[in-house]
């Protein structure tokens, strides 16, 4: 996945460029215009035909606004008062997730505000909070399927509780690195702990391999989101300053679990409200295949809920999946014989694998995937 790789339906209208270019045809017909500010092209608006468009959360003046309805536009006017967009039509970035960051702490920025407004409409049960709730992870689906064609994703899963300054958090970084150096686009979780560390890889692999180990030891200095994710994330906002220009990856995390901040080295963030929805979307885009690191409840679901299509095969050819570490996947949680007994015989039999350290789930993979 190129960085800014997007792709998107002729007729969907995201940023205020794609505005000016669709009108100077002098039609937006049909068009569908996310979120994009239209108060300063009210001109534009009454001279195009808007016959059939519809405008999700686009700002615009009354006469404008009077006037596309008029045409037989529909107009979905933003919301007041949310600490998010449920019209958005991008995926969000680390920086505006973490914005105020600096100045106020975490409790400040809109990924700590958004949670918040969660937990309080939740308690209320507001239908209407239930719906921009539906309406905005269904955006996030849409631009992270647009941001994702063509690309070959791979899925790295692991706990959220592997700690920077470890071992095992440098192997995920470095798997990160040669996933995303040999082309794949990595997904994961969005969170901390290994999901991070994969991203912090990916990050790391257009730079010389002495900025992943530097990085690791600046970033081990904190090496939780406990007790201060203001902390956590103002050290990784440190690796990103200190070395910009990293490479691209996605994250998929949700404010179902607001404990957990999503961290600040997945390039493209797909936040969603229901983690069912973001549980599938991460398993179901992950086309090349899903590495699973060591991980304890949420891990073992995540294999299971990617076992499951490649047995019944609903989402066509199985995918490969790589276990990593032996001992806890045979002995701690024996994830591993159930997941061999269920693949006998089947077509997924051939697209497992189990290795015992992380240096050798890419070629495992590789080989899974026919990969050369």
């Amino acid at each position: 996945m190129a960085p800014g790789h997007r792709h998107r339906s002729d007729r969907e209208i995201e940023s205020l460029d794609e505005f000016d270019d669709v009108v100077t045809r002098g039609s937006l017909a049909g068009h569908r215009v996310q979120s994009v500010d239209l108060t300063d092209r009210t001109f534009a608006l009454l001279s195009a035909d808007t016959t059939g468009a519809i405008f999700l959360g686009c700002p615009m003046q009354p006469d404008a606004a009077a006037k596309v309805r008029a045409d037989g536009a529909l107009v979905f006017p933003p919301v007041p008062d949310l600490p998010f967009d449920p019209y958005r039509g991008l995926l969000y970035s680390p920086d505006e997730l973490f914005e105020g960051l600096t100045a106020g702490g975490y409790d400040a920025t809109p990924d700590a505000l958004a949670y918040a407004w969660l937990q309080e409409t939740k308690a209320d049960g507001d239908v209407f909070a239930s719906m921009l709730r539906s309406i905005h992870d269904d955006a996030i689906s849409d631009a992270l399927d647009e941001l994702l064609v063509g690309a070959r994703v791979v899925g790295v899963m692991g706990g959220h509780a592997m700690a920077r300054g470890t071992d095992a958090y440098a192997g995920a970084a470095r798997l990160g690195q040669s996933l995303a150096r040999d082309g794949f686009t990595i997904a994961t979780g969005g969170g901390p702990g290994a999901m991070e560390a994969a991203n912090l890889g990916a990050y790391a692999a257009p730079h010389p391999d002495e900025m992943l180990a530097e990085a690791l030891e600046l970033l081990a200095k904190a090496p939780s989101f406990i007790p201060s994710i203001s902390d956590w994330a103002a050290a990784a906002f440190e690796v990103r300053d200190r070395w910009p220009g990293g490479g691209d990856s996605v994250g998929i995390p949700t404010w179902f679990y607001g404990h957990e901040p999503p961290n600040a080295f997945a390039g493209h963030i797909a936040k969603y409200f229901a983690n069912a929805t973001r549980e599938d979307g991460l398993l179901a885009r992950s086309n090349a295949g899903v590495i699973f690191l060591p991980g304890a409840a949420g891990t073992v679901q995540e294999i299971f809920d990617n076992a499951t299509p490649n047995y019944y095969e609903s989402r066509g050819e199985p995918t490969p999946m790589v276990l990593v570490n032996r001992e806890h996947w045979t002995e701690r949680l024996p994830t591993w014989p159930l997941l061999q007994s269920l693949a006998a015989g089947r077509s997924m039999e051939s697209r497992i694998a189990l290795v015992d350290s992380i240096g050798e789930a890419p070629a495992a993979l590789k080989l899974l995937t026919g990969d050369k």
